[in-house]
């Protein structure tokens, strides 16, 4: 229905998170299934997630059945890539029916012109990581990255990624990032007087700002370490959550 609101998490980093987390995670699901009209997964999903022609990460199954039941019910669920899980693709989007994006996207949202994007590579600094970015995201990276075992190229992931153990607070590289995306999309909301809310993903840290009157922008934070998420409901201010409490962050 579309007066229910929009319900909207990231950098949830299953297979990086103890697995009460992930229960914890099906169970939000299993929630907005009877009490959004969408959901919107903005990166990250996964800790590592690339598919090869036949072969899928193992794992996640009661997060993927739960996904796939909330299509089922007719529910759009929007998948964003994240620098995790940029690799996602059609099993995602033909097995479990999730709309699977790589790429920024703009459009109404429960009446708002809103802007979608996980943060990866956006603004000021961190070239070092943009070099990276383009590298591994290239086709021929992925093209040798598909020849190796599976197993493999698991275990490169696992010793690339730096989020298992990061359930304290935000540390200082997370902060500066976070002060970086937030001025990006103070930005972009200055620049274009007709967009209404920015969301990005990727610091790991729940902010929501009312940057002008009625114009927001909005952080979901994560699931790492905080279990976070937002809801967007028609005609009312973005509000953001946390599911331990079932209370405003």
């Amino acid at each position: 229905m579309e007066s229910l609101p929009v319900y909207l998490s990231g950098d949830v980093h299953l297979g990086a998170v103890p697995v009460e987390t992930e229960r914890a995670y099906v169970s939000w699901l299993e929630h907005c299934g009877h009490a959004a009209s969408r959901v919107i997964i903005n990166g990250d999903l996964f800790d590592f997630w690339f598919e090869y022609g036949s072969v899928i990460p193992r794992g996640h199954t009661r997060v993927l059945g739960a996904l796939a039941s909330l299509v089922d019910s007719g529910m759009d669920v929007l998948l964003m890539g994240g620098n995790h899980d940029w690799w996602g693709g059609s099993f995602l989007r033909d097995e479990i029916g999730v709309s699977f994006s790589r790429d920024p996207l703009t459009f109404q949202l429960q009446g708002r012109k809103t802007l979608l994007a996980h943060g990866d590579g956006l603004g000021a600094g961190d070239l070092s990581y943009r070099v990276l970015r383009f590298l591994l995201r290239g086709a021929p990276t992925r093209f040798a990255f598909r020849w190796l075992h599976p197993d493999v190229g698991a275990w490169v992931a696992r010793r690339v990624s730096q989020t298992e153990g990061r359930t304290g607070e935000p540390i200082a590289k997370q902060e500066a990032r976070a002060r970086v995306l937030e001025q990006w999309a103070v930005d972009r909301l200055k620049e274009d007087p007709e967009l209404d809310l920015v969301v990005l993903g990727h610091t790991h840290i729940p902010v929501l700002r009312e940057v002008e009157d009625g114009r927001h922008y909005l952080n979901a934070g994560d699931w790492v370490a905080n279990q976070s998420y937002a809801v967007l409901s028609p005609q009312e201010p973005p509000q953001l959550m946390d599911w331990r409490d079932r209370d405003r962050f």
